[in-house]
């Protein structure tokens, strides 16, 4: 199970980007992209940069299952 929504929100109608155009968008990496659609860990300003781009709260993209 993925541990976020990334790859969902990117590839939606409303937005609709390649991995690269995201990355372009955030100043990240292609790879960035690729390693966070597939569930890896990143820094918390990365991840509320994503969340302020796609105009949702973290908690709504990223799932904290480990998290009491």
């Amino acid at each position: 199970m993925p541990r976020n929504i990334v790859k969902y929100l990117r590839r939606s109608p409303e937005f609709d980007l390649s991995q690269e155009e995201l990355a372009k968008e955030l100043g990240v990496s292609r790879g960035t992209i690729a390693h966070i659609e597939r569930g890896g860990e990143i820094k918390l300003s990365l991840g509320l940069k994503i969340a302020k781009y796609f105009g949702k709260d973290p908690r709504e993209i990223f799932f904290l299952d480990d998290v009491v």
